[in-house]
């Protein structure tokens, strides 16, 4: 009878799943046909019993799914404890409404984030908007990965945590996860050594492990996301620095768009709600109904 182990999917790729095992070795392994039949996806960041099918080339077959106390859709991982969000101040110029998609799909699966811009070092006009996300109820980092500053700030946000990192493509992440810990390259090369696949284009999430219990997921750069699932009259929820005001304007279920002694507009007007996140907020409201409309 195959021994049977228990470990933690790093990656998954082409029907294979690669599992960082309690024994310290890691399993290129596939899933029983079970998961299949109950439409059940392993994904990266699930923990896993796997039986020993080749220990000589460390090969098995995934045969449990444990329990996922969360899993995200856009990426598609679980059980993780926070996301990290990382946009560069500059080079390339942030794109501030991609910023807020991603915090309501992330507001929508109730998982805290952190924002964090990278490449300060290079004196950014926009820092004024980019502050502007403490105000809107985020904590929010400041850091340059190239000159080292804020490093060991995030370093302890991370700490013990299970943290999935997302952003744009050439926003700094390859760097900034190397300067948290600089055997991350070398760590993705390993993997990437033994599944054939290039190490410096971030194709699918993959969970590298720090130290301890601090795991980061570095997920694929993105350029665009839809906000879906979500009803029109329910996104001002997902907004912190708007959903303060729900029930306080003139009207109980005022979305704040052109209703009449609106709260959220004054705030706006007054300074106190940034106008980038306003506007954006508009936005994706005009997306989603119009969306509805089909």
């Amino acid at each position: 009878m195959a021994d049977i182990i228990s470990g933690k999917i790093i990656k998954g790729i082409g029907g294979f799943y690669y599992i960082d095992a309690e024994d310290g070795h890691l399993y290129e392994c596939k899933a029983k046909g079970i998961f299949r039949n109950k439409k059940i996806k392993p994904l990266v960041g699930d923990n896993v019993n796997i039986e020993i099918l080749d220990p000589e080339n460390n090969l098995g077959n995934i045969v449990e799914i444990l329990p996922r106390f969360n899993s995200l859709i856009r990426p598609a991982v679980a059980n993780v404890d926070q996301t990290i969000i990382i946009f560069a101040v500059s080079e390339p110029e942030p794109n501030f409404n991609l910023l807020d998609r991603f915090l309501v799909s992330m507001e929508k699966s109730d998982v805290k984030t952190i924002i964090c811009f990278n490449k300060t070092d290079l004196s950014p006009d926009n820092m004024e908007t980019c502050r502007s996300y403490s105000k809107s109820g985020y904590e929010t980092l400041f850091i340059s990965a190239r000159e080292n500053e804020g490093i060991e700030e995030l370093r302890e946000l991370l700490r013990d945590r299970t943290t999935v990192f997302a952003g744009p493509s050439g926003v700094g992440k390859s760097s900034t996860l190397n300067a948290i810990k600089p055997e991350a390259e070398a760590q993705t090369g390993a993997v990437s050594e033994k599944i054939k696949r290039g190490k410096h284009t971030t194709r699918h999430s993959e969970l590298m492990h720090i130290e301890g219990d601090t795991y980061i997921m570095d997920t694929p750069g993105f350029s665009s996301l839809y906000v879906d699932s979500i009803e029109p009259e329910d996104l001002k929820e997902y907004f912190p620095d708007i959903a303060v005001y729900t029930g306080k304007c003139r009207f109980n279920m005022c979305n704040h768009i052109s209703e009449p002694d609106c709260l959220v507009r004054k705030a706006v007007e007054d300074g106190e709600i940034s106008r980038v996140r306003y506007d954006d907020y508009v936005m994706i409201y005009n997306d989603l109904k119009e969306k509805r409309k089909w």
